[in-house]
């Protein structure tokens, strides 16, 4: 009887008057204890109220049954596919749309659509999918800050390829604890070629030095990547830098001049198909046949082999440091002999000597960083040192 009442009065109600009415009937249907066909009557009411001509009925009727298990599921998946300003609540919050829904709104949806499924709970790894392949960078954004998301790495991999040239995009990855190192060095792969564009725009540098710079920058980066990253992530990266064409003789010997043995292990293990282990064992050899045959076997180039055999005599010498910090910078002394050997020598190519300078030339920079960096240190305590002891 009183939805009867209900239904005749709504004809000519006021829309506000309408949405207040039906926010109660939705609150009804949900907590009061509705005979079967007093709430079989009130369902009717609600479905006949999704035609209604003002959104501000059906946002009332959203804003009611988008977090409850309990709502009628033909209402919520009718909302769920209105205009976004009555949709966003249930695509938000709704438990009862299950992935497949999800898939067909962020396939079909805007960016506003798109954004509030990107902002559930627990969002299962089928939708993180669906939004990182089709999403808008405002979606793609929203998934990256969602800690309840579930993304595959390909899923990383794609919202990079898509959107890794917004500074949005790669500023929320990059402070990710957890992000796998194959990502960050795509990240940094895209942000090298964007600044390089930039540059060569602005005609502040030519084609070939932006590229070479870049290239350089994003070399450092990796090893700087690589130096905390350990087992599966490590080969992950590995397999990145293969597949993108990046792992070539010139990172492999700035990993090696940088101290980082587990880098160089892992390229030549994934460029010569051999295990680990195998790799390892060959590397402590210290003859010189099994590392040519380890070499050839990668695809290195002849040209640098006697780079790496003198690298690697060093490394013996002097032992491979166990800091993050040593493990991404070249270290003066091992660039300094391999240059010298090198410059003396007859097989070395050119382009070999060129990459070399350029490395002793960074490594003296960063140690004289360094040195400068301490002394302002020693400056900064040393007065407090005189204050405790004057005490």
């Amino acid at each position: 009887m009183i939805v009867r009442q209900f239904i005749s009065w709504i004809k000519t109600a006021p829309a506000g008057e309408r949405a207040e009415a039906t926010r109660s009937l939705a609150r009804a249907w949900l907590i009061s204890d509705l005979s079967e066909d007093d709430r079989a009557a009130a369902e009717g009411a609600l479905l006949m109220l999704l035609d209604d001509a003002s959104p501000l009925v059906r946002q009332a009727m959203a804003e009611v049954f988008s977090r409850s298990t309990e709502a009628p599921a033909a209402i919520v998946q009718a909302l769920s596919v209105d205009q976004p300003s009555v949709a966003l609540p249930v695509l938000e919050h709704s438990p009862l749309l299950i992935d497949a829904d999800l898939v067909d709104i962020v396939a079909t949806g805007n960016c506003e659509t798109q954004c509030a499924v990107a902002r559930r709970v627990n969002l299962p790894a089928s939708v993180c999918a669906a939004i990182a392949e089709v999403g808008t960078p405002a979606a793609a954004l929203e998934l990256i800050e969602n800690a309840y998301a579930e993304l595959a790495p390909f899923s990383w991999d794609r919202i990079v390829e898509r959107h890794g040239h917004l500074a949005a995009i790669r500023e929320s990855m990059l402070v990710l604890q957890d992000l796998p190192a194959a990502t960050r060095a795509a990240l940094v792969a895209k942000l090298s070629d964007t600044l390089a564009q930039f540059v060569v725009a602005r005609n502040w540098l030519s084609a070939d030095r932006a590229v070479r710079v870049a290239t350089e920058a994003r070399d450092r980066s990796t090893v700087n990547i690589a130096a905390v990253s350990r087992g599966e992530d490590m080969r992950g990266l590995v397999r990145h830098l293969r597949a993108t064409g990046q792992l070539t003789a010139g990172l492999i010997l700035r990993t090696l001049l940088s101290g980082n043995l587990e880098l160089f292990d892992a390229a030549l293990a994934e460029l010569s198909g051999l295990p680990q282990v195998r790799v390892s064992a060959l590397l402590h050899d210290r003859g010189g046949a099994s590392l040519h045959a380890l070499l050839r076997r990668a695809g290195l180039p002849e040209s640098t082999f006697a780079a790496f055999r003198i690298a690697l005599d060093v490394s013996h010498e002097t032992g491979f440091t166990d800091t993050l910090g040593g493990v991404a910078r070249l270290r003066r002394r091992m660039v300094e002999r391999v240059l010298t050997h090198c410059e003396t020598g007859q097989q070395a190519a050119e382009p070999l000597l060129i990459l070399l300078r350029r490395f002793a030339t960074e490594s003296a920079r960063e140690e004289a960083r360094m040195f400068c960096d301490e002394l302002m240190a020693e400056q900064v305590i040393a007065p407090i040192q005189q204050g405790l002891i004057a005490a």
